[in-house]
């Protein structure tokens, strides 16, 4: 059952990334990678990460999308006019991506049924990541946290300084 579920999920998330690549119409494609979002937080909670699988959906589907069709929107984009003809690299890519997939199910098969299932933690996944973000990554943490300050005061001047010579 757990295997099903499981096809599914990826199922859908390859669809819909294909599409978000293959549609044309950038609303559309949009879409589609809000269901591929989705998804992917539906596959966290099958792996018993239901921390990452909100944040997969406060943080992807909520802010990122969002951000996505506002400049879909400011840029008032209706369709993609240049269709670049790179289909052969694409297949050829597409094809070793095939190719290093099935090797891996092949390698990963022997091996499937000889894992054991961990012991479980004394703590949740919450209480982990929490832990390790504020002790072992507390740097990489505020350096991150101040590289996202710099980028949103710089867009709210860059605003402003479009505001200001719109308005002259």
């Amino acid at each position: 059952m757990e295997m099903v579920v499981f096809l599914y999920f990826a199922g859908v998330i390859v669809t819909t990334a294909g599409l978000v690549v293959a549609l044309k119409n950038p609303v559309y494609s949009a879409l589609a990678l809000l269901v591929m979002f989705f998804h992917v937080a539906g596959l966290f909670v099958t792996l018993h990460a239901e921390f990452l699988a909100i944040i997969q959906v406060l943080v992807y589907a909520g802010a990122i999308l969002v951000l996505y069709l506002f400049v879909v929107m400011l840029l008032n984009l209706k369709r993609e006019e240049h269709f670049h003809h790179q289909w052969l690299v694409g297949l050829f890519l597409g094809f070793v991506l095939f190719a290093e997939a099935a090797l891996l199910l092949l390698k990963g098969h022997a091996t499937l049924g000889k894992t054991e299932a961990p012991a479980q933690l004394a703590q949740g996944n919450t209480e982990s990541i929490g832990e390790l973000l504020y002790s072992t990554y507390l740097f990489p943490f505020e350096v991150a946290s101040l590289i996202l300050l710099v980028a949103m005061v710089g867009a709210v001047i860059l605003t402003k300084k479009g505001i200001m010579e719109v308005k002259s």
